[in-house]
């Protein structure tokens, strides 16, 4: 509900300053409980992107919702308010070029739903996409996460690969069938690294590069999941800075060194790496 608000926004059909419909209204339209419909509005809040959340009137699109808080030069942001936007519009080229470092994928397999609604809705038509991610292989002992009392539980690392795994297939699954809905060329390929990535990364049609830290937490344990106490990070939290070439020898020297990291992992160290169970 939020990422549907969220384009209604973004392409205009909510204009700025304009009042929102009602929750009951809004509860009606998506079919759910009024509290999902809250939650939602607060998502789009933290973001933003609305003003005046309240249990009573309707909420207020914001004055500027699209500005300088989803630019390439935006503030830090975190992962799930600033990669959306930024991935939306590396689709704008006839070219599209994604190269990932990340633990699971889960953040860039949400931030592509935004131009997929695009290229659905006719407002996207890239001719070719190319994505290359990398991700830790299923073979190595992961810094994280980790149970606090040491590292021998298998289960915590299998409840990582398969997330890891779940979240590829859909990325993948949900790329490629451009090809048949839309004509795209479309390529998706996927590498395993030897050791886990203490950031992510996230390059856009060679022009631009969006980088944040992994910082650990501890999360308790929960006994009704049978999960011990874990070291852990929660990657959509993640503040996510961003650098474009041309805005300045810094940013344009961090964008150019990135593409070299990333290509000297891809090329050197790093293996096949099949999505399976």
């Amino acid at each position: 509900m939020a990422d549907e608000l969220r384009a209604r926004i973004r392409s205009g059909a909510l204009r700025p300053g304009e009042r929102m419909p009602t929750q009951a209204q809004l509860a009606r339209e998506f079919e759910v409980e009024r509290g999902a419909v809250r939650q939602a509005l607060r998502i789009l809040q933290s973001e933003r992107l609305l003003t005046n959340v309240s249990k009573g009137s309707p909420a207020t699109v914001a004055s500027d919702p699209v500005g300088v808080l989803t630019g390439p030069q935006a503030p830090p942001r975190p992962t799930t308010v600033a990669l959306a936007p930024r991935i939306a519009e590396a689709f704008a080229a006839e070219h599209v070029e994604i190269d990932a470092v990340c633990l699971t994928s889960v953040s860039l397999t949400l931030a592509i739903g935004e131009p997929l609604r695009q290229i659905h809705a006719g407002r996207r038509k890239p001719a070719k996409v190319d994505v290359r991610v990398l991700l830790p292989s299923r073979d190595i002992d992961l810094a994280f996460p980790v149970p606090v009392e040491g590292r021998g539980d298998d289960w915590v690392h299998e409840r990582w690969l398969s997330m890891r795994n779940a979240q590829g297939q859909v990325l993948e699954h949900n790329l490629l069938a451009l090809r048949a809905t839309h004509g795209i060329d479309v390529r998706v390929t996927f590498r395993a690294l030897p050791f886990t990535p203490p950031v992510k990364l996230y390059l856009l049609n060679g022009t631009e590069a969006l980088f944040a830290y992994y910082t650990l937490t501890r999360r308790e344990a929960e006994t009704d999941r049978e999960q011990p106490a874990l070291y852990d990070a929660q990657g959509t939290r993640s503040m996510l800075f961003a650098f474009r070439q041309g805005a300045g020898l810094r940013d344009t020297t961090f964008v150019e060194q990135s593409h070299l990291w990333f290509n000297a992992l891809w090329e050197t160290i790093s293996s096949e790496l099949v999505l399976t169970d």
